[in-house]
């Protein structure tokens, strides 16, 4: 069977994944988290999963919003780098540690630097990226240039 765009074959599923992203959109600025917080989670998620399309989208969106290319650039190694504060580096820590799904144990993001609504706001950021990388990469969106 050929590629199946799953937004255009289950609209009402595509749908429940946009409520979903806007709900934790609330909760990030509730948590009073940056905006572009926000985007280096999403775009690292994006970079651990492989998705072209959301890096795209999230690169683009990132600079708008005035991210700088020397933090993009550092992101996949974000953690050898002087370039993030802790509460920065904390939010990274965590959005890999819901990616990756690794042992209970590991909780390197667990410095004191997030609060728990924080904690909870980062969270579902992650998982929520998550399901957009695997909607994008499952249909083959397109990414040229």
């Amino acid at each position: 069977m050929a590629h199946v765009n799953l937004g255009k074959q289950h609209p009402d599923a595509y749908k429940g994944v946009l409520a979903l992203s806007a709900t934790v959109d609330e909760a990030m600025a509730r948590a009073g988290l940056d905006p572009l917080l926000a985007e280096l989670v999403k775009i690292r998620v994006s970079q651990l999963n492989g998705c072209a399309f959301c890096l795209r989208m999230h690169t683009r969106d990132a600079l708008a919003k005035g991210e700088s290319a020397d933090r993009l650039a550092v992101l996949p190694a974000w953690w050898e780098s002087q370039y993030f504060s802790g509460p920065e580096r904390a939010a990274l820590a965590l959005a890999e540690e819901v990616t990756r799904l690794p042992v209970p144990q590991r909780r390197e993001w667990d410095d004191g630097s997030l609060t728990g609504e924080q904690v909870s706001a980062i969270s579902w950021l992650a998982i929520v990226m998550n399901a957009w990388n695997r909607v994008a990469i499952s249909s083959h969106y397109p990414v040229a240039p």
